[in-house]
């Protein structure tokens, strides 16, 4: 792909009035076999050579494919330019952008393109350096406008801020507020294990709330996935091996999906064989610790089902925010993601609904405030699938009051100096309420960092009570038997997709690259 796209440009090139142009994007329409390119250039261009351009754009399209071309002159100017470095540098590396105005950068326009230059003090080198900011820049404006631009840091006198009280900052001692647990009635219960008690029968508790009961609880919803698994156990009295059953399973009530692992009994296990995906279950069972975190054991299984009318009540909470005060989401610029030489056709799942991918890294394993001192998000990334494509992306560091592990260090490649002058939790998560406003959540085990959000959002008054898929389950729908696990970076090896594991916005960027090839594999959703 990433040859034939060089091909296409260099040819296109060959045009004087496109000899700087940039492909945008490309827009195909399945219906009547045409595909519109959207083009960049700085260069003013005839009517013969918007036509020698559309013949290029045909030879790289489909044998049955037409060409459409939409062109856009863009010239930057150099305050235009010294305006979207300085905002692209405070949103997407707000650590660094802290050290930062814009009057500390310059820009020297040329022929084709530009020089920009950075003024940051002694000492601060290592902040622009060691995360190759500027060659990040230079991509990002090679993306919107024509030319080549290269950047470059001056060192000049300036002074510091004082990063002393990182190590005065108090340990965070909040108490965390109580979060409301709901309930909805279950119907048509038909008895498999049976329950102990009347509430467990006719009461499911909402599975984006399971998380914070300690009592024994029912929930109910929707099997997405479920295998039966063979495996040998050891009777330790007699000696010898027996053959072995258990399920996993994942089920959704359209607030969260839940996998969990249930062990039937002799008197039971055909009656399990019965339930296939697509049926309506409920598992009875509680939350037990394991791996420093919480998961659900699952004791008991009924048919059983959510009201014919069901829709999850919403938590009262904050509104969405009418604008963006801390963290500006920006367009997402992929050239690969063109399709232009594969399969056009998306589900209509894809198509018709928004989504966004997520992702956190956080100081530790406990999202759950029940089982201690809950661990900080300290990067949150993001994506938004629009249209069956990535077309925005959230990306931002998140303060935190306490020094990070060595452990955190080693898995991220996050410092403490990168959290210097990061907005807080607060700031970070009305921005991403605003984000995800009217989307879909999507995310690898998208429970584990559900929690977080929907934990600190809760107490920032933000209620993330929104339907949500987890690429794990569908992968292990769609790609059962062709893999060793269903980790992220085997899931994305398999389709060929390279990324940095550990960052946050990168691994939300590839999960929703890995959700599209799943759902166009799968065909639909449910």
């Amino acid at each position: 792909m990433a040859n034939k796209l060089d091909a296409f440009l260099t040819e296109l090139r060959t045009i004087d009035g496109m000899r700087n142009a940039i492909l945008c994007g490309i827009t195909v329409s399945k219906k009547d076999k045409s595909a519109e390119f959207s083009l960049v250039t700085d260069k003013t261009y005839t009517v013969k050579e918007e036509g020698e351009a559309r013949d290029i754009c045909e030879k790289y399209l489909p044998e049955d494919f037409s060409a459409r071309l939409k062109i856009v002159k863009r010239v930057p100017d150099a305050e235009m330019l010294k305006k979207r470095i300085f905002s692209y540098i405070q949103n997407t590396y707000p650590a660094a952008g802290a050290f930062l105005d814009e009057n500390n950068i310059e820009v020297e326009m040329l022929e084709s393109g530009a020089h920009f230059y950075v003024d940051i003090a002694s000492g601060e080198q290592s902040l622009f350096s060691s995360g190759k900011i500027l060659d990040e820049v230079s991509r990002y404006l090679m993306s919107g406008y024509c030319g080549t631009f290269y950047g470059n840091v001056r060192i000049v006198e300036k002074v510091a801020p004082d990063t002393s009280l990182l190590d005065e900052m108090p340990e965070d001692r909040e108490e965390s507020i109580p979060l409301e647990i709901r309930r909805f009635r279950i119907e048509n219960y038909k008895k498999i294990d049976g329950a102990d008690t009347y509430e467990q029968l006719t009461k499911a508790v909402y599975m984006a709330d399971m998380h914070n009961v300690d009592d024994v609880f029912t929930i109910c919803g929707n099997v997405q996935y479920i295998e039966e698994i063979k495996y040998t156990k050891h009777n330790e009295k007699t000696g010898e091996d027996a053959e072995k059953t258990r399920f996993s399973i994942t089920v959704n009530d359209g607030t969260l999906g839940v996998r969990m692992t249930y062990f039937p009994k002799k008197a039971t296990v055909d009656k399990i064989r019965e339930i296939k995906v697509g049926d309506k279950i409920m598992i009875t069972g509680s939350n037990e610790e394991y791996n420093g975190s919480k998961s659900f054991k699952a004791a008991k299984i009924n048919w059983g089902e959510p009201p014919a009318d069901f829709v999850p009540e919403a938590r009262k909470g904050k509104p969405v925010p009418k604008f963006y005060h801390t963290v500006f989401p920006e367009e997402y610029v992929d050239f690969t993601q063109t399709g232009l030489f594969d399969d056009f056709s998306k589900p209509a799942d894809l198509k018709n609904n928004v989504f966004v991918c997520f992702d956190l890294e956080t100081t530790g394993l406990n999202n759950n405030p029940a089982m201690g001192r809950m661990d900080r998000i300290i990067e949150l990334g993001a994506v938004k699938i629009v249209n069956g494509e990535i077309a925005e992306k959230f990306s931002s560091f998140v303060a935190c009051p306490q020094r990070l592990s060595k452990e955190i260090i080693e898995l991220t490649g996050i410092e403490d100096a990168d959290l210097v002058g990061a907005p807080d939790v607060e700031k970070v998560l009305a921005d991403f309420y605003k984000f995800t406003d009217g989307a879909i959540l999507v995310g690898h085990n998208v429970n584990f960092d559900y929690r977080f959000v929907s934990y600190y959002g809760e107490q920032c008054g933000y209620m993330f009570d929104k339907k949500m898929y987890d690429t794990l389950t569908l992968a292990q729908d769609v790609l059962r038997g062709k893999l060793a696990n269903y980790k992220l970076n085997t899931v994305a090896d398999y389709y060929g997709f390279t990324f940095n594991h550990h960052r946050a916005f990168d691994d939300a960027c590839v999960t929703a690259k890995v959700f599209i090839e799943l759902v166009k594999a799968k065909g639909k959703l449910s």
